[in-house]
């Protein structure tokens, strides 16, 4: 019988993410993609440093020790541009640190979003922004994993810890384009307005959605997984938020309606494995912090 990817959180996520390969891709940029492969055959055995994504890889993959093989919760995957031939220092890495990873596709250069639904991915990272957003055109959550110091990539622990913005993150742009196209006041009336009316889902609340779902199967105990929403919300449009999140039937472990203050410190106290956010000015300090990721929406693509 054929492996089943279904009723899983699966990751994709590129080998540029999970480890520190920012040195080889200034080889590709400045030399090309020839000079590119050449590099990477000859330090074909030379061990690779963990990157931004790596923390939370590592610690997604660490749910699966609660389950059977068989029921795992956790798929991921590598999806890289690389081609097989110059794949193996990857999985020599993989293989070093013991990661749980057995999946991967190498596209020797081609787009790897056509293939990210074939793999019944639920989140797509990856360093590049052509990647991110060709992956949202195809209909994925993704994210462009940001540059961080190798002091954030460690894990803190055995659960992973996840956050999320909330307009145009887990909920959909159309109370932020308010806000932004006709100001605060505006905004306010609006959401208190409309505070019985739940939002449309943004590009990631199918993600958090999957994750409830792994978080159900603990119900006795502590989950191996935790969520944060970081929001620049404040009283009263956080009533709306919590309004919806209740009509989707999902459990949001705790919820910080920050009315514009400063997020990084208080990311910083949750000990976010990732935070996904869609404002420069917000992931400028989390980066320093804690591992992140910034959703490109459609209108920031197009």
């Amino acid at each position: 019988m054929a492996y089943n990817l279904e009723n899983k959180l699966v990751v994709a996520v590129s080998s540029r993410a999970l480890f520190d390969l920012e040195d080889e891709n200034r080889v590709f940029e400045e030399k090309g993609l020839a000079e590119y492969y050449k590099d990477q055959l000859a330090k074909e055995n030379e061990p690779l440093d963990k990157g931004t994504g790596y923390r939370l890889i590592e610690n997604l993959l660490k749910i699966n020790e609660h389950f059977s093989e068989n029921e795992k919760q956790v798929e991921v995957i590598i999806l890289s541009k690389n081609n097989a031939g110059t794949s193996l220092r990857i999985t020599n890495a993989i293989e070093e640190y013991q990661l749980d990873i057995q999946r991967s596709g190498w596209t020797s250069g081609r787009d790897t979003s056509s293939y990210l639904k074939a793999f019944k991915v639920d989140l797509f990272l990856s360093a590049d922004d052509n990647d991110v957003m060709n992956a949202i055109e195809n209909g994925v959550a993704a994210a462009k994993i940001l540059p961080s110091e190798s002091a954030v990539h460690d894990s803190l622990g055995n659960q992973v810890r996840i956050a999320f913005d909330g307009d145009a993150v887990l909920f959909s742009e159309e109370s932020e384009l308010i806000y932004k196209q006709k100001g605060l006041e505006a905004f306010i009336a609006h959401e208190k307005a409309n505070r019985n009316n739940p939002m449309k889902k943004g590009p990631f609340a199918k993600l958090l959605l999957t994750i409830a779902n792994i978080q159900k199967k603990f119900k006795d105990k502590e989950s191996p997984i935790r969520t944060a929403l970081v929001t620049a919300r404040s009283a009263p449009t956080h009533e709306r938020v919590i309004k919806t999140l209740n009509v989707w039937d999902v459990r949001i472990d705790e919820a910080f309606f920050l009315g514009g203050s400063e997020k990084y410190e208080i990311l910083k106290a949750f000990g976010a494995d990732i935070f996904f956010d869609d404002q420069d000015v917000h992931l400028e300090l989390s980066s320093s912090v804690v591992p992140s990721a910034k959703v490109i929406h459609k209108n920031m693509a197009e």
